[in-house]
Formats: structure tokens, C-alpha cells, sequence
């Protein structure tokens, strides 16, 4: 029996704060933060410009804010990456960040959307949250390579790199992908469909094999 929820009437939990907060991170996500201004941050977030500005001091305090909350996430799944919240290898552990992603973050979460415009717009959070990513690419080929489960190849500092942009680019073409496949390659299906795929092709390579006789081909 399924019952259908009047979500207006369920009370928001969250700090005045953190509603313009997040009001922000939608609107920055969607249109650039250049874009967007103080007072619409408030009408999205349903108070008064003055009330944004008293919590955060400036719009650059308000992008800053955000800045650091999308640090937080990633820190958060990165922590499990790196096995930083229990063995990398253990019950429950993502094995990459796609799959942290496709945990941490729900439904339609702006988080994406703005990280793909961060990494564009480049600046120090843009640099902070790579930096990041990147060192926990390294740690978990180094601790997958020490349990026996890979290779660290002729250049490791590389294949960490491509390992990581092969994520990134699940992550910030995420809609784009969708379009094309017909389906959220970060939903659970998803992640199953694009796993399976991908661990094949780490396995196997991509070897050219006599026309026809790829798997399912001339059934």
C-alpha cells in the first residue's frame, strides 16, 4: 500500500542557513553563480535579501558557503574511497567515485551541475576538490594493487588520472549520458549496466575481433 505524502506539510528540519544555502547551490548549479543574484537566492530560499546577507556578509560569502559545503560532500565520499570510514574493502565500501556518488547523493542533487561548473571556472575550490580526488584515485589504485586486485601499470601517477577522469566523466556528463542511453547511468540499474561494462573493459582491453563474433552479434 503505497500513501502519498503532502511534503508541505512535513516540517523542514534544516536551519534557516542552510535552506539559503542550498537555494543557492540549486540556483549557482543551474545558471553560474555569476548569474544569479542575492535577492533571488532569497526569493528561492523564501526570506529577505538582508536575511542572506546577515547569515553570510556578501554574495561572495554565500558562493564561498557553498563552496565549502560541496568540499564536505566530497570529503565524505572520498573518506569512503579512501577507507578513511572503514576499510576500503569492506561491507558496503564504493569502489569508485560514481558509486560514492550514486550513495551519497540523492535524486536530481544540484551537486553535480555545480561541480561541473567549479572545475570549469577553475579558483582555489576548484583546485581544493580536484586535489582531492585525485590523491584518493591514487590511494585506492595503491590499495587495490596491494590486495592483488590490480595493476599499478608502467605509470601509476597516470593510470590514477584516467581512472579518475573515466569517474568525472560519469559524474558531470551524467545528464548528457541519460539522454543518450535511456537511462541514469548513476541510478542503481545504472551503475550495474556501466560497471559491468567498464570491468570488461579494464579486463579485456578493447581487442578488435573477427567481424561478428563480439558477443551477441549475428543472433
Amino acid at each position: 500500500m503505497f500513501i502519498m505524502l503532502n511534503m508541505s506539510s512535513v516540517p523542514d528540519d534544516r536551519t534557516t542557513r542552510a535552506v539559503i544555502r542550498d537555494e543557492a547551490l540549486r540556483l549557482f548549479a543551474e545558471r553560474g553563480p555569476d548569474a544569479v543574484t542575492v535577492r533571488q537566492v532569497a526569493a528561492a530560499a523564501g526570506v529577505s535579501p538582508g536575511l542572506v546577507i546577515h547569515h553570510f556578509g556578501s554574495k561572495d560569502g554565500l558562493r564561498e558557503a557553498v563552496d565549502q559545503y560541496v568540499l564536505a560532500v566530497f570529503e565524505a565520499m572520498l573518506g569512503e574511497l579512501t577507507g578513511e570510514r572503514g576499510d576500503v574493502f569492506g561491507a558496503g565500501a564504493a569502489g569508485s567515485l560514481a558509486e560514492a556518488a550514486a550513495r551519497h547523493l540523492p535524486a536530481g542533487s544540484p551537486v553535480p551541475a555545480y561541480l561541473r561548473r567549479l572545475l570549469a571556472g577553475g579558483g582555489p575550490a576548484a583546485e581544493q576538490v580536484f586535489a582531492g580526488l585525485y590523491a584518493a584515485s591514487r590511494q585506492t589504485l595503491a590499495a587495490l594493487s596491494a590486495a592483488g586486485m590490480a595493476s599499478p601499470g608502467r605509470d601509476p601517477a597516470v593510470r590514477a588520472a584516467v581512472l579518475l577522469a573515466n569517474d568525472l566523466a560519469v559524474l558531470l556528463l551524467q545528464d548528457r549520458l541519460a539522454q543518450v542511453l535511456g537511462f541514469d547511468p548513476l541510478s542503481p540499474g545504472g551503475m550495474a549496466r556501466w560497471g559491468s561494462e567498464l570491468l570488461a573493459i579494464y579486463a579485456a582491453g578493447l581487442p578488435a575481433g573477427p567481424p561478428g563474433n563480439e558477443e551477441g552479434e549475428g543472433q
